[in-house]
Parts: C-alpha cells; sequence; structure tokens
C-alpha cells in the first residue's frame, strides 16, 4: 500500500490501481470541506463582533486580524520541514486540534488579551493545517495527484460560498457569535478525528523534530538554486489571489455586488480545476504563466472602477477565477513533481513562506496607497507584479546534475 510523504514514490506500484491512494484523497477532501466550512462561516463575521459587538478600535481589529496572517505565514518556513519530520498524518492532527482550541477561545473572549491568544493559537494551527494536507495529497502518487488536488481545491471554494450564509444563519440563533465560534470549532474537530482515520506509516516511527533537523530540512531546499528562484517569482500569487476580497469593498461596491463578485469568482476557480488535474497539464509551464496574466487583467480591469460599474467587477471576478484555478494546482503538481517524497514539506513551506510574507508586505504598502488616494495606481502595481512573474517564473525547476539539493525529477508512470 502507498502511504502519504514519508513513503518514497519512485520504487513502489502504479498508484491508480492502490485503494489506499482513493481513501486518503477522499478522507483529505472531508476535512478541508469541515476545516474550510469552519474558517469562513466565523472569518466572514469577525470583523463586525470585533468593531460592533466588543466594540473594538478599527486599529485594534487590524492588529488583531493581522497577527494572524502574519505569524501564520512566517511560521511556513520552519513549519514544512517539521510536517516532514512527524508525518503528515500527526502534524495534521496537532494543527486541528490548535485551531479548535484557537475557535473555542474566539467564542469565550470579549477583551483584547483573549482575543490575541485565540488569533496567535489560530494561527500556528493554520501554519501546521496546508503543509500536512498537502503532503498527503503530494504522497499518493502522480496518477491521482492532480485530480486528489483539483477536488481538495474546489471543495476550498464551496466552503467560502457556503459558509457566510451558514454563519449568518448561527448568528441569528441564540448566543450569537458565541455559538458560531462553538460551531466552528466543533468542525476543526472533526476534521482532527479525519486526520487520525488516515493510515499510519508502516515500519519506523517518524523522527522528533528537533531544531537542527528543521533547520537542515530548509538549508537544503535553500540550496536548490532553480527551486529557489521558482519560489520566488512566484511570491505574488497569494497576494493575486486574495487581494481582490479587499480591494473591491475599499473601491466602494455594495455588499450584494461584493458578494456576488466572490461567488463568481469561486465557482469559476472550481470549474476550472478538472482542466489543469487532467493530462498532466497543471506541470506544464504554460499553464502557471496564463494563470499570472490572468490574475494580471483582474487587477488592471479593476483599477479605473470606482464602486458603480457592476460589468466590469464581474469581468474581474472571472478573470481571477480563472486565474486561481490555474495557478494553485499548477504550483502544487510541480512541486510535488519536483521534491523528493520525503521533503515535499520542508519544499512547500518555502514557496509558501514566500507567497504569504510578499501578500503580507504587499497588504500593508496598497492599504497605504489606497489611504493616500492612488488606488488605480495599487492595483496596476499589483497587476504589474503578476506580469514579472508570468514571464519570470522558470519553465523548469529541475536542479542542473551536480547542483542544488540532489531533488530528482520523478520518474512518469
Amino acid at each position: 500500500m502507498l502511504y502519504p510523504v514519508l513513503v518514497a514514490a519512485p520504487q513502489t506500484p502504479d498508484p491508480a490501481a492502490d485503494p489506499s491512494a482513493r481513501r486518503v484523497i477522499m478522507t483529505v477532501v472531508a476535512i478541508q470541506f469541515a476545516s474550510c466550512l469552519g474558517f469562513f462561516s466565523v472569518m466572514a463575521h469577525l470583523v463586525a463582533h470585533l468593531r460592533h459587538d466588543l466594540g473594538l478600535l478599527a486599529g485594534t481589529v487590524g492588529l488583531i486580524l493581522g497577527l494572524r496572517v502574519g505569524l501564520q505565514f512566517a511560521l511556513l518556513l520552519p513549519v514544512g520541514t517539521v510536517t516532514d519530520l512527524l508525518g503528515a498524518r500527526n502534524t495534521g492532527a496537532i494543527a486541528c486540534v490548535l485551531r479548535m482550541a484557537g475557535f473555542a477561545l474566539l467564542a469565550a473572549a470579549d477583551g483584547v488579551a483573549g482575543l490575541l491568544c485565540a488569533s496567535v493559537v489560530i494561527a500556528v494551527g493554520g501554519a501546521l493545517y496546508n503543509p500536512a494536507a498537502q503532503s498527503l495529497l503530494a504522497g499518493v502518487g502522480p496518477a491521482r495527484r492532480p485530480g486528489g488536488f483539483a477536488a481538495y481545491v474546489a471543495t476550498q471554494h464551496i466552503a467560502t460560498i457556503v459558509g457566510p450564509p451558514m454563519g449568518l444563519a448561527l448568528l441569528s440563533v441564540g448566543n450569537g457569535f458565541a455559538l458560531l465560534a462553538g460551531v466552528a470549532s466543533a468542525l476543526w474537530l472533526v476534521a482532527g478525528a479525519l486526520f487520525l482515520l488516515l493510515p499510519r506509516r508502516r515500519g519506523a516511527k517518524p523522527a522528533p523534530a528537533r531544531f537542527h533537523h528543521v533547520v537542515t530540512g530548509v538549508r537544503t531546499v535553500l540550496g536548490d538554486r532553480r527551486f529557489v528562484l521558482f519560489a520566488l517569482m512566484t511570491a505574488p500569487t497569494t497576494l493575486l489571489a486574495n487581494h481582490i476580497m479587499t480591494a473591491v469593498p475599499l473601491l466602494g461596491f455594495a455588499p450584494a455586488a461584493a458578494t456576488l463578485c466572490f461567488s463568481l469568482l469561486a465557482v469559476i476557480a472550481a470549474i476550472a480545476q478538472p482542466f489543469v488535474a487532467t493530462g498532466g497539464r497543471g506541470e506544464r509551464p504554460w499553464v502557471l504563466r496564463l494563470g499570472l496574466l490572468c490574475a494580471a487583467a483582474t487587477f488592471f480591469v479593476l483599477a479605473p472602477l470606482d464602486g458603480t460599474q457592476t460589468a466590469p467587477l464581474m469581468l474581474a471576478a472571472v478573470l481571477n477565477g480563472v486565474a486561481n484555478g490555474l495557478i494553485q494546482p499548477s504550483i502544487f503538481q510541480r512541486i510535488a513533481r519536483h521534491a523528493p517524497a520525503e521533503r515535499f514539506g520542508s519544499y512547500y513551506g518555502v514557496v509558501a513562506f514566500c507567497a504569504g510574507m510578499f501578500s503580507f508586505a504587499g497588504d500593508l504598502v496598497v492599504g497605504r496607497l489606497f489611504d493616500l488616494g492612488a488606488a488605480g495606481v495599487a492595483l496596476i502595481g499589483v497587476g504589474a507584479f503578476a506580469l514579472v512573474a508570468a514571464f519570470g517564473t522558470p519553465g523548469s525547476i529541475t536542479a542542473e546534475p551536480g547542483r542544488g539539493s540532489g531533488a530528482r525529477p520523478r520518474r512518469r508512470p
């Protein structure tokens, strides 16, 4: 049987015939649905709770939200290697327990100290969750891997649509936000239990995650020069995927128009997943390049808008949906193809860290430009980063013989 991440792939039978691969994919998709439903149902209403229910100042709200994002991104660099050392199954279960605790703290907190504590716990859990889930999918082998990741991302988009209305319904019942955060906590508990249902790796137990092992894992990836170039050139992708959620309200669009935009974006992204999953398209450079060009076009369309032009906004939603549908699976498939099976978490961690920190810094700069009345300049700048990434990302990330980390391309089935 084939197991995730810590099992070397090249010598195994074709995973297309292995029922354990199907089991892993179905379990990870179920985990993704439970966890994302809990996350998006709360996050869609968290700002309103902090601002109106608790009466916090805008700066304090920004501190609570920014702490989660910044800490989660910063932890991605070492956490990828920790995932390799502990095993994806164990890391995922720990991640879900932490997020369960974090949302439980949100349900009970009514002061800044408690909210900051909840933000930290949620950030650490989030940093652990994504490398664990994607390492499991990377380990099922090349035949099933693209379809598994397509289902994983499509499930996230479905939860993005379903979560906010579910949260709104829970807010209208009983204790309001406390009930909503409590339900989210329970959903993360379900996700953690599903991680534990995954099969253990036969043979040796995962090695303890000692500090020098983490440093060695990160150093190994950083020695792979072409991969580091790939990570740096694709760093804008998280900003490109997420910033439309911030830009559309700031441009003055009404909540109904913004909601329609985000829902359309999620549907288009989910529809694009099967295209990337079949025929090995995700590994082809033109797919990632096309996605980045669509992302650039998104922000060029948004730049002149003032909150009244609904038709161009829907065009931007379609373009961003296509971009997300092409970019996310393409990056995943190229990392999974390039990284040795036992080091996928380390390679993913470097890419995610670069993208996360770029997004964190980019949001601060773009937000400042909006405050200065230069919204169009800010959005054109975001689009320009997408163009640079589209033409600067290397077509191949395979390390040259005798150089880099020694990562080798996997043998095609």
